[in-house]
């Protein structure tokens, strides 16, 4: 039914095997490790994968602490009303671009690898068969040879899909004989460091978040199931897994650990060095002690000049005198009809 899970899982599971198979060798102690280290590199392969989600889910809670004081008017606003506040939130959030859920998205998608696993880790040591008859079978993508070595393999005295509570006749089936006791010491330290481990990932994760991001309802509930109960879960029902399993849950939180340490580090840099950008631009257009400002006058765009047409020749000065000795230009009269005129004038005023 999910064998598009139990196929991929099992294939990366025997590709790292593959190679740590070839450095180490084989049998019971180096094959214990092989496979070990196997479980553990499925872990960081699959924590490559979802690699830029979890930067994506860090920039956006970082990018929810923008809008924060319209979170807190809202959350004044509606404090009665926790229904009408939680879908005003969603709203707000949808058109900032900012899903809280999609921190928890890295989360749900490691949900199907710990099923495969946990399946795959229990089908090499299959219920009602002798250990030759689950030697002969192969394990989905493993190979029947490979099924063997890994029964075979012990990982301090205990196989990898060993628990705690395995019903003894299945504990009988493994060759060489494996006493409860040795999977009780192997499985009860791996359980406390997981759970350990899986307390202090999420009190990292929540003490990096901001405000905004803790007054969300959904995402405050995340925070304790991530804080509190999975860690007991771990610890509660640890004795029900495979050691392959519990070691999968432990190398899965200190990859987070240091995911976490790098990506964080890496933003508060880029944060700073974005601020320390700005004050130097700022700096730079302010002006210097004792320096009065100057305004800049901004000057009228030029206007366009008009066209100016030549000038014609009945238009000059009315008093200029041809060089023939005749009147004014334009005038229309002989020089001598203005002569008589101005003797006339002259006797008249003498008179």
């Amino acid at each position: 039914m999910l064998n598009f899970i139990y196929y991929p899982v099992s294939g990366i599971l025997w590709f790292w095997h593959k190679i740590f198979g070839f450095a180490l060798g084989d049998g019971p102690v180096a094959g214990g490790i092989g496979w070990a280290l196997s479980v553990i590199f499925l872990v960081f392969s699959l924590r490559l994968i979802l690699f830029k989600p979890f930067v994506h889910q860090v920039k956006s809670m970082r990018k929810m602490a923008e809008f924060q004081p319209e979170i807190k008017k809202l959350q004044k606003k509606y404090a009665n009303d926790k229904q009408k506040l939680a879908q005003e939130m969603q709203k707000l959030q949808s058109e900032h671009g900012v899903n809280p859920l999609g921190g928890c998205l890295p989360m749900l998608l490691q949900v199907p690898v710990f099923i495969g696993l946990n399946h795959v880790l229990r089908s090499f040591n299959r219920p009602g068969l002798s250990f030759e008859q689950n030697s002969a079978i192969a394990n989905y993508w493993i190979p029947a040879t490979d099924v063997r070595s890994f029964l075979q393999a012990r990982l301090f005295g205990a196989p990898l899909s060993s628990y705690i509570t395995l019903p003894q006749t299945e504990l009988n089936t493994f060759l060489p004989h494996v006493d409860r006791l040795n999977v009780i010491l192997v499985s009860i330290p791996l359980m406390v460091v997981a759970s350990i481990a899986t307390h202090f990932t999420a009190r990292h994760n929540v003490a990096r978040q901001t405000a905004a991001v803790t007054a969300n309802p959904q995402t405050a509930m995340m925070n304790k199931l991530t804080l509190y109960l999975f860690p007991l879960g771990v610890l509660t029902f640890g004795a029900f897994l495979p050691l392959g399993l519990l070691l999968y849950w432990l190398s899965n939180n200190a990859w987070t650990l240091f995911q976490q340490y790098v990506v964080y580090r890496k933003i508060d840099r880029d944060e700073e060095a974005a601020k320390a950008k700005a004050v130097e631009q700022r700096n730079n257009l302010a002006p210097k002690p004792g320096q009065k400002p100057v305004q800049q006058v901004k000057k009228p765009p030029p206007q366009p000049k008009k066209p100016t047409s030549p000038a014609r020749a009945d238009t000059a000065a009315p008093h200029d005198v041809a060089s023939n000795g005749r009147g004014p230009v334009g005038s229309g009269e002989t020089p001598g009809l203005v002569e008589d005129r101005a003797r006339k004038k002259q006797s008249r005023k003498r008179r």
